[in-house]
């Protein structure tokens, strides 16, 4: 069984990659990987997950769900966490049931989150001015890694999760990165299966080899 944890406090870009090559995520200046996690009282094995940007291409749901929302604005910039969003995040954490997270400093450092441990972005989406949804992005070397999304439970419809993971695919792209880190899921069905949907896509043996991952279960619309 692997658990490691760690504190930095400032990492630098190819450090960043490195540590997420190996596995590792962050909330904060807490760093920390395992490869058992608990689901639905049964253990399972967790599964770090890489997108491919060099080769991406959305599919035809995931290109129904950007034009359903080009009617939104995106504003992408360096982390600021104010009232209008811990107040987002409040609302949001009203969708769970279990494991329901206090405050958006779990996920975000207090103390300059926009460079803290690393260069922290911000994409931010507006229905006119209300905004309906944040996600938190970490830039690296060659690769970035999402952090932490939440939206306006109204705006369900919309499936502004999988939106801002597309906004940041985009973004990443665009600054010329190799990777994007969308985060853990697990080998078993989990709420996090959203992620197996991005490829070409591979996932962390936990033995130090990145391999090609093949989702069975995709449906294509």
């Amino acid at each position: 069984m692997i658990h490691d944890e760690y504190h930095f406090e400032k990492v630098s870009p190819n450090s960043m990659d490195v540590l997420w090559e190996a596995g590792f995520r962050h909330f904060g200046t807490y760093f920390f990987r395992y490869n058992i996690g608990v689901l639905d009282l049964e253990y399972t094995q967790v599964l770090p997950l890489r997108v491919k940007l060099t080769e991406f291409k959305p599919s035809k749901s995931q290109k129904k769900i950007l034009k359903k929302n080009k009617d939104l604005t995106v504003i992408i910039r360096e982390c600021n966490i104010d009232l209008e969003k811990e107040k987002l995040f409040s609302i949001h954490a009203e969708r769970f049931t279990s494991n329901k997270p206090n405050s958006i400093y779990t996920f975000i450092s207090s103390e300059s989150p926009a460079n803290t441990p690393c260069e922290l972005k911000e994409i931010c989406v507006y229905d006119e001015e209300k905004l309906v949804a944040v996600s938190f992005l970490d830039i690296g070397g060659i690769a970035s890694s999402s952090v932490y999304a939440m939206f306006h439970p109204d705006y369900s419809k919309r499936s502004l999760g999988i939106y801002t993971l597309l906004l940041e695919i985009e973004y990443s792209i665009k600054r010329g990165l190799q990777f994007l880190y969308p985060g853990y899921a697990y080998r078993k069905s989990s709420f996090y299966d959203y992620k197996k949907n991005f490829h070409p896509l591979e996932y962390f043996d936990w033995a130090g080899k990145w391999t090609t991952y093949i989702n069975e279960n995709i449906i294509e619309e």
